[in-house]
């Protein structure tokens, strides 16, 4: 790891990382080779998942458990993760490969996402528990802090208003998917029987689909 990355790392973490190769393989993807990111993303997502989890546990001692998961997923979501990144300044530090980087896979939701929870992985093997916890609460802070009411996915949202209005289900349909296997693009169309249909793209096909029931939902309420 250069010095600018070391410097990075130790100020968009708060911490001064031990092992800084542990550090360069968080910021490596997969297009650089195999000694990549992915096993620490697999790490920091499930710290990332317990510390918020305990967060909303300790923030709202009276909320039920359908409200939390509704509070968890939103926080713990692929764009939340990139959203921190980005605050970060990641996608400049980000290593990837030459084919990957002219595709301008640094600035997807997917990798951002990605690195930001192997990031935490790496804190967490190098700094302890009480390292990543502590990263997590702030950075997320912000986000815990503007929910002031559980937030309804908006795949749930159309289910319930097709369901009020008395129709079946939503039917989704990728219609199209395009770019590399690292930076894919998905294109999503839901229909509401004869209420009306509408069509998103994301980075994912849940993500294409989540914009998809947004963008009806938009036209229906």
């Amino acid at each position: 790891m250069t010095g600018d990355a070391a410097s990075f790392v130790t100020q968009a973490l708060g911490h001064r990382p031990t092992d800084l190769a542990l550090f360069d393989r968080a910021l490596t993807h997969s297009s650089v080779g195999a000694d990549s990111y992915e096993r620490l993303e697999f790490l920091g997502d499930r710290v990332l998942g317990l510390v918020i989890a305990r967060a909303l546990y300790d923030r709202y001692p009276n909320e039920p458990e359908g409200n939390l998961s509704r509070r968890y997923n939103a926080l713990v979501a692929r764009e939340t993760c990139a959203d921190v990144g980005r605050a970060l300044g990641l996608p400049d530090h980000i290593r990837l490969g030459k084919q990957a980087r002219g595709d301008g896979a640094n600035h997807s939701d997917n990798v951002v996402g990605d690195v930001v929870e192997a990031l935490i992985g790496a804190l967490l093997l190098d700094g302890g528990m009480d390292a990543a916890d502590r990263f997590i609460r702030s950075r997320w802070e912000p986000y815990l802090a503007g929910q002031d009411r559980p937030p309804q996915h908006p795949k749930s949202a159309l289910q319930e208003l097709a369901a009020a209005r008395g129709r079946k289900a939503p039917l989704y349909e990728v219609v199209a998917r395009t770019g590399e296997h690292h930076n894919p693009r998905f294109t999503v169309r839901v229909s509401l029987g004869k209420l009306g249909e509408a069509t998103a793209e994301g980075s994912s096909k849940q993500e294409a689909e989540t914009a998809a029931a947004a963008a009806l939902l938009g036209q229906l309420q």
